[in-house]
Formats: structure tokens, sequence, C-alpha cells
């Protein structure tokens, strides 16, 4: 219940901050997401090109663990992978809150479960990462970046909300390890201290799924 409250708190904290505390937008909040999404970045930082990008990673690195996570949840995880990959943490907190300890699999894998328990999945989401990252390291203008932070809203929240999801991440690793038999302790720590990359490895190396057989009292939601 202490998480349950921690995880409501957190979620609440972080809106409050993002609407009420955060620098204002600036007048191009708008043209500028739409240039990000439409792929027009001539004149955008690089750095802001990466971070964007890679605030679409991390939803499916968390959609790695909550499709498996969601069977035998009361609550469908898929609603809020769907939300986490337009509003980041915002969409993801209040499935922290309000999930349950699932230590085992019950059932077979659908194909959607299939797709992103794949160590093929976590493959291609750490090729990709690590190109974003040398991208937005190597032509990034930091300088320009860091005012820009201390501006701008969207910059700022997004920001903020990279931060916040590399934090969330171990708080399910637990109980994906245990749903795998996996004991390695030593890799619960890489994980929890390394952001993006100690993820990004973790679905690479972990183990496949081990099912328990159906109970009539589970649910079996996604």
């Amino acid at each position: 219940m202490i998480k349950k409250i921690a995880f409501g708190l957190l979620w609440l904290g972080f809106g409050l901050y993002a609407f009420l505390f955060a620098p204002p937008d600036r007048p191009d909040t708008a043209f500028l997401i739409q240039n990000l999404i439409s792929g027009k970045l001539e004149g955008i930082n690089p750095a802001i090109v990466a971070l964007f990008n890679i605030m679409g990673i991390l939803p499916a690195i968390y959609a790695c663990m909550l499709f498996s996570d969601g069977r035998g949840q009361k609550i469908p995880a898929w609603i809020f992978v769907i939300l986490s990959f337009g509003i980041g943490a915002f969409g993801l907190l209040p499935y922290l809150a309000l999930r349950n300890p699932n230590p085992t699999f019950i059932g077979e894998k659908n194909w959607l479960i299939k797709i992103f328990d794949s160590r093929w999945t976590g493959v291609l989401l750490a090729i990709a990462s690590v190109y974003l990252v040398g991208y937005g390291i190597r032509e990034g203008n930091w300088a320009d970046f860091i005012m820009q932070f201390q501006t701008n809203r969207f910059i700022q929240v997004m920001s903020l909300d990279f931060c916040l999801l590399c934090l969330l991440f171990p708080w399910l690793l637990t109980d994906d390890m245990q749903r795998r038999g996996m004991e390695d302790s030593s890799m619960y720590l890489i994980v929890s201290v390394i952001p993006i990359f100690g993820a990004l490895t973790y679905l690479c190396l972990r183990s496949p799924l081990v099912s328990s057989e159906p109970s009539s009292n589970l649910p079996v939601t996604t």
C-alpha cells in the first residue's frame, strides 16, 4: 500500500510541477513538436532530436516488461503502454500505483507478448539507442540545450520525464526476473545503476518466461 501511495503522489507531484512550476511554453513549441514528429529537423538542436526519439524508445522498453506483467493483473497493461508513448511517465505511473506484485506468468504467450519478450526486440532497441545517444552527444549543442532546459517547459518536462522513466524501471525488474526463474541479484544492481543501457542489456540477456498453470481465481489480462 505504501508503494501505491508513493507512486500516486509522484504522479500528482510531477503533474503539478509540469503545469504550475516549469518554465512557460514558448510560442513555437507546437511547431517544434510538429517538426520533430514529421522529421523536419533542420535548425533543431540534435540533442533535442535525440532526446525526443529516445522518449519513444523508453516506452517500448517498458512494453517489454508490462505486457507479461499485465498477465494476471486486474488492470490491462496495454492501455498504459499506449499512453506512455504519448505522455511518458504520466501514462505509466498510474499503472505502477495500481498494479500488484506479480512474480508468475500464467498461461501461454500471445503474439504481442512473444514480440516484446523476444531478445531480438531488445537488440533492435539497443541498436537504436546507441545510435541516438551517440548522435546527440556528438552533434548536440549542449549549451543551447541547457538554456532551453531552463527556459522551455517542453524541453524541461521531457528531460525530467526521461530521468523519471530511467529511475522507475527497477521497480518492475524483481517480478520480471522471478517470472523467468532468474536469481542473479547482480543483474538487478547493474540494471538499476545504468540508465537505459542497463535495462536494454537486461532485455537482451534475460531468460524466457516460465509459464505456470492458469488459476480460475486469476484474470488473464495483458
